[in-house]
Parts: C-alpha cells; sequence; structure tokens
C-alpha cells in the first residue's frame, strides 16, 4: 500500500482502544503515508470531549496524517460521492476529499469503520480494508 485516506472513526477508535479489524489496524499502522481531511481535527476532539478523554491522547496519531486541503471548490467530487448514494455531510466531506486527492480511487484504501461511509466508498472504488460498520 502506497497511501490510504483515513476518517475520524478510525482514529477515534484506536485513541479510545476500541476493536478494530485487524486488516483496518494493518493498514493504519503499515508506515504508508494517511491522508484525511482537515474536518477530521474537529470531529475527533469532539468526540473525545464527549467522552472525556483528553485530547493530548490523539497527539500522535494526528501528526502522522497528511492533511488533505482543497484548493478549489469540490462541486465535481460532492457530486459524484451524491450520485452513489445518500450520506451525512461530514462523511460526503470525507469522501469528497478522497476523490480529490485520488485520480483512481482503488489507488487509494479509504479507511474507515462508519457502515454507510465504508458501502458508499466501495461503491466509488475506493478499496475498504477491514471494517465492520457503525
Amino acid at each position: 500500500m502506497e497511501a490510504a485516506f483515513v476518517d475520524s472513526s478510525v482514529v477515534v477508535a484506536l485513541v479510545m482502544r476500541e476493536a478494530i479489524p485487524p486488516a483496518l489496524r494493518r493498514a493504519f499502522y503499515s508506515g504508508a503515508p494517511l491522508f484525511a481531511s482537515n474536518l477530521l481535527e474537529a470531529e475527533v476532539a469532539s468526540a473525545l470531549s464527549r467522552e472525556r478523554v483528553g485530547r493530548t491522547e490523539a497527539a500522535p496519531r494526528l501528526r502522522a496524517l497528511r492533511w488533505v486541503l482543497p484548493s478549489r471548490p469540490l462541486t465535481a467530487e460532492i457530486s459524484r460521492v451524491a450520485q452513489v448514494g445518500p450520506i451525512r455531510g461530514a462523511d460526503l466531506w470525507h469522501l469528497a476529499c478522497a476523490l480529490f486527492l485520488a485520480a483512481e480511487p482503488a489507488q487509494l484504501p479509504f479507511l474507515t469503520l462508519d457502515k454507510r461511509q465504508r458501502e458508499l466508498a466501495a461503491r466509488l472504488g475506493f478499496p475498504v480494508p477491514g471494517g465492520a460498520g457503525a
């Protein structure tokens, strides 16, 4: 694996020491570059706040990420995601950012524990290792 895109559910699960499918854990810790939408930082902070876990617990995992900061509106990518099925706005944004990053989705694993996001990522052509959905 040359790189992967990771969403918030994986980072939160790792920080909370929740069970993660082995294939997903291997992909996260493979040493390959990990990309994420910068929305992930706010989502992780929000989840940890709700669980009363200090954000310092997430710091090592956040430092491992390379932020996807689109330089243009993602109208085409958002439309492409919307065409494969309905999804919450934040999850749509993660998928659109992954499409922005990957000229060919089949070359970029999409790491998520969210069942719906996983389904749509697969429909878009992303490999989706592991994953039992939330």
